[in-house]
Parts: structure tokens; sequence; C-alpha cells
């Protein structure tokens, strides 16, 4: 098997609060972690100056115990390009509103989610998937109730009308003091916003969110024109959503745009379905398409059974409508391999540090390795075979 010399990263996080300077501080760490862990050695650049998307080098390289002087490692050696195509503006625009605007806009996109059908898909195919969408709105839901009835209390215990002027000061001190801190140990308001974005992605009647995929598609495009070896589209949770946006887009225009090259199409802990699965997210749904029956696409779908946030053991491609295409090759890892018991017992319960480990450091060597998959020297389509070598013999 022919190793990577060179490679183009094209990332596409998933739905988090951060920019493309701490995803590449992220990378960053991680590499350092999967460095240790695997034996190589790996320098990570700065960003390039003016770069957008936030785009850098890392390089790595066989470890040598002892080089002598003025020699040069015999070794393998791959420098990948890494484009980290965020979209940080959107996540920052949607939580740019008061509590109450961002709330009153979550139960807004869970009421268009049921509407269109979602929800039905989301216990049709993955349950679990099911429970993530409904918590935040059921748990906020109950916290509204139970304010209401702080409110009322005076007058359904035969008090006068006029004692609701302290209960409801009372009520207002309980929601904002007590739920809104309690729930942000679940980044309700976060959730709300990642759902908000969901159906912006579905039905693509944003002009504001459309005009910004099309600017990243152009910047992808350009990101293209560099050769080598190979191209690795990877993309995290809602980024996998964007990601099939921006290369549909590209596909539309130019149908041979990939002609000659080798690329891998990694989704990791994919929320495509997040979005395909509401009735107007029809152009999302024919763009997964394109990608699938691109030739020189290879589609690598990584889910987790302890991942709650992923549609485990789902075909996308094939709930997207698309049975007569190319399948993505279905990738079933465990977080539980990839870290030290004690490390795994501390994030365990909470699902959303969970679901960021597909694109962090691990503890052990493990089936995954993101870092590998971006950075390392076999070619990322190793990753479909559990039998196959992550690194060179």
């Amino acid at each position: 098997m022919k190793l990577i010399e060179k490679r183009v990263v094209l990332h596409f996080p998933g739905f988090e609060p951060l920019d493309g300077i701490a995803h590449r501080a992220r990378y960053e760490r991680s590499a350092r972690q999967s460095a240790a862990v695997w034996g190589y050695s790996i320098e990570t650049g700065p960003v390039d100056a003016k770069s957008d998307p936030v785009s850098f080098e890392v390089r790595t390289a066989e470890r040598v115990a002892a080089p002598e002087a003025g020699t040069v490692s015999p070794g393998w050696q791959t420098k990948s390009r890494i484009h980290m195509v965020d979209h940080d503006t959107l996540v920052r625009k949607l939580r740019a509103g008061n509590t109450l605007s961002q709330i009153i806009a979550g139960f807004r996109s869970c009421a268009e989610v049921m509407l269109e059908g979602g929800i039905r898909g989301y216990f049709r195919h993955a349950w679990r998937f099911g429970l993530f969408f409904v918590f935040p709105f059921l748990l906020t839901a109950l916290a509204i109730a139970l304010t209401a009835q702080i409110v009322i209390l005076p007058y359904a215990v035969g008090f006068s009308p006029w004692h609701m002027l302290w209960s409801g000061a009372l009520a207002l001190c309980f929601f904002i003091f007590a739920f809104l801190p309690f729930s942000e140990r679940f980044h309700t308001l976060h959730l709300f916003a990642d759902w908000e974005m969901a159906v912006a992605l579905g039905r693509m009647d944003r002009a504001d969110f459309n005009g910004w995929l099309e600017d990243q598609a152009m910047a992808v495009r350009k990101a293209l024109e560099e050769e080598a070896d190979e191209y690795v589209i990877s993309s995290h949770s809602m980024g996998s959503s964007v990601a099939a946006h921006v290369i549909g887009i590209l596909l539309e225009k130019e149908p041979e745009i990939f002609k000659g090259k080798r690329v891998v199409f990694a989704t990791l802990g994919s929320a495509i379905l997040q979005c395909a699965l509401m009735s107007s997210a029809t152009l999302l749904r024919t763009r997964v398409g394109l990608i699938a029956r691109c030739p020189e696409i290879s589609w690598l779908d990584v889910q987790c059974l302890t991942d709650s946030i992923n549609f485990y053991k789902v075909p996308v491609v094939a709930v997207s409508g698309h049975a007569d295409a190319p399948q993505a090759k279905m990738i079933l890892i465990r977080v539980k391999q990839m870290l030290t018991r004690e490390h795994y017992r501390k994030i365990r319960k909470d699902q959303l540090r969970v679901h960021r480990q597909y694109v962090l450091g691990p503890d052990l060597r493990a089936s995954f390795d993101f870092t590998l998959m971006t950075a390392g020297p076999m070619p990322a389509s190793v990753f479909a075979d559990p039998d196959e070598k992550r690194m060179p013999g």
C-alpha cells in the first residue's frame, strides 16, 4: 500500500461555540495525544496568515529512537494541509438573542421539526436520538409549568389575587436563578440553537445561511486546487449536514470537480439525518445522493454505540431516499476502547462529551483515531477495514 506523502483535509466541525483558531488548538492537543499513544512525531504549524477558512500544516513522521548526527530518518513522512471550515459565525448568530428570544426560537424549531415529521423519523430509526431531541424541550417545558404554578399558588389556596405580585416575583427568581443555571449543565439553550440550525439546513429558507454555504463552497473549491495524494473531507455532528450542502453545491456546479482525485468523505457521529428526515429537506437529500453517486468519493460513516447523538447502524444514504446508490461504509467504534477505564468513567454520563470523542485524542491504541485519519501516513480508507494496520509495519 502506497503511503500518503501529501494530503489536503477539509474538516467541518460540529455545532460548538468555537472558531477556527480554537478548533486548531484542539486539533493540536489531540494530535499530541495520538502521537504519544502510537509512537510517531508530529508538528502542528501556525495558522496561515489571512487564511479563510483557518488553515494550517501538520507534519507527521516516523519517530527514530536515537538518530545519528547529520543523518535523515529513512522512515515515512507525511504533510497534511488542514482547513477548518467551522460555522462559528452561524452559532454566534443563533445565540445572540436574549434568553427569552432563544427559548421562543427553540420551541418554534421544536414545533417545526415535529410538524415536518422529523421526530417520527428519529424514533423510527434511532430512538435514543429521539430522546436527545425531546429532552431539552421537555425539561424547559416542565420548568415553565412549575414557574406558572408558583405564580398562581396564592390564588389556588384561596388568597387574594394581589398575593400573586410576590408569587410572580418568586417565580421569576426561580426560573432565572435556579432553573437556568441548572439547565446549563445540559447545555439547554445551546441545544435550542442547534435545532434552530437543523431546521435552517433542512428547509434552506434563510438567505443568510444559504449565502454562507455558497461562500464556503467557493473557499473549499479553492482548497481542492492544491495537489495532493489524498483529499479527506471530514465532518463531525452538525458539521456533516454543512459538509453535505457544501460538497453538494460543488457537485451541482461542477460534476467532474473530483475527477482524478482520491477523496474520502468521513462523517463522524453524523447528524445528516437530523436535518434530512424533515419533509422539507429535499435539497439536502438530493445532495446526499450526489455525494453517494460520485465515483471518486469513498464515504465512511463512523458511528458509535454509546453515543446517543448519532444514528447508530442507520444507512444514511438509503434513509435519505437513495437505496439504489452506493452506500456509505459504516465504521462502528467504541469510545470505551479509546480511553482508559478511569477516563471513560468520568465522561460516560456526559453525552455531549462522549459525542465529541470522535475528534479528540485517545488514551489507547484503538480502531479509530481522528489524527491518523487526517494526518497519518496510511490512506484514510484503511479505517474502512477493521483488520487493516493503522500505521506502517
